[in-house]
């Protein structure tokens, strides 16, 4: 669940690392050495070999890295997820019901089904979103059982009217799902469903940009009928794509020194930028979907869960506002996940209990 704490730590520690690799750049450069480092790498697919570059467009100097572990990204013995003994979504499939609040076009709704398809696809040619996934898998209950590795779209309702308005709080999200619930006639799926609501671009949320880019928790009885998880996510591509949609499109201060924003891998700054958001809040919803299972900190209202350990950070050599090593396809988009029918996805990794440190499928430690 993102908060302000997070955002603001990691929007420290970037514009720091910015800097301190602007000046290390600067002097690299004058000994005809480059800072950026670059691999080549061939990857088999189903139909012919594709050639990939592996690139960490961030890599700090080794002066500046916030761990020395190589291995572990953001690995810490100060950090203790505990156990609050909480249910996870455990049950088989996991049932989404997504919202699409706003005026939504084909090809966007199109990209955010194929990944949330993705979890579940295990053809698809490594490093998969499925194998993302297994990370949060991983969480179990009090009984032992793991959060699903089946995750499935059971319902969809379009809310094009903007029935609660251009302006959204945390509060009347849950009025948009009780008018989506009563319209769409979803079930009351306590056991194995999550509401996924998703706001377009033009739609404005408290605390959007300048707190939160998506937040879960779960519905009230005297507002919904019922309880059950939910995540919220917002298009964030015309209103702050540089806080919501990084790397695809950097902060003012940023200037032009470093490496610039990277290319999103379908094209689609906001919307490529909200599905890294999405996974994270997923990943948070099935391993706390009532605030009351897994967690770090004492605060229940401001818990830091499995994707705020790990914001920001999308491969190895990760930290400290760099995102770590990813991959480059030969039209310059930038991913670190393959996904459902030949889709590519840039998606957070997410905190690894048996690693005590943020992992993801497209490790190359």
């Amino acid at each position: 669940m993102s908060s302000p704490a997070t955002l603001s730590f990691f929007l420290f520690f970037t514009l720091f690392f910015h800097i301190s690799s602007s000046l290390d750049t600067t002097i690299t450069n004058n000994n005809n050495n480059k800072h950026t480092t670059l691999n080549s790498l061939t990857i088999p697919s189903p139909t012919a070999a594709a050639e990939i570059e592996l690139i960490n467009p961030k890599l700090p100097p080794r002066s500046l890295s916030l761990t020395s572990s190589k291995k572990f990204e953001g690995s810490s013995d100060l950090i203790h997820l505990r156990y609050h003994m909480g249910p996870v979504l455990s049950s088989s499939p996991i049932n989404i019901y997504v919202i699409w609040y706003g005026r939504w076009t084909r090809p966007h709704k199109s990209l955010i089904r194929d990944f949330l398809n993705s979890i579940s696809d295990a053809k698809a040619p490594s490093p998969s979103v499925a194998q993302w996934w297994r990370t949060a898998s991983l969480y179990t209950d009090q009984t032992g059982a793991n959060v699903s590795r089946s995750v499935f779209i059971a319902g969809e309702y379009s809310d094009s009217k903007y029935s609660h308005g251009n302006h959204l709080t945390r509060l009347t999200i849950q009025d948009v799902i009780a008018s989506a619930a009563r319209s769409a006639s979803f079930p009351v799926d306590h056991k194995n469903g999550m509401y996924l609501v998703l706001t377009s671009h033009d739609v404005t949320m408290q605390d959007f940009c300048r707190a939160v880019c998506g937040f879960h928790y779960f519905t009230f009885p005297s507002m919904v009928g019922y309880t059950m998880p939910y995540a919220w996510v917002g298009q964030s591509g015309k209103q702050c794509p540089e806080v919501c949609a990084y790397p695809f499109a950097l902060p003012g201060y940023m200037g032009h020194g470093g490496p610039g924003e990277l290319r999103p891998p379908n094209g689609e700054t906001g919307v490529d930028g909200m599905v890294s958001v999405i996974g994270h809040e997923l990943a948070e919803v099935v391993s706390n979907p009532l605030i009351n299972a897994w967690y770090a900190g004492e605060d229940p209202t401001a818990p830091t869960e499995i994707g705020d350990l790990c914001e920001g950070l999308y491969g190895s050599g990760g930290g400290g506002g760099y995102i770590g090593q990813v991959m480059r396809d030969r039209e310059g988009k930038t991913y670190n996940m393959n996904g459902k029918g030949g889709r590519k996805f840039l998606v957070q990794w997410i905190w690894n209990p048996n690693l005590k440190a943020c992992s993801g499928p497209n490790s190359v430690d």
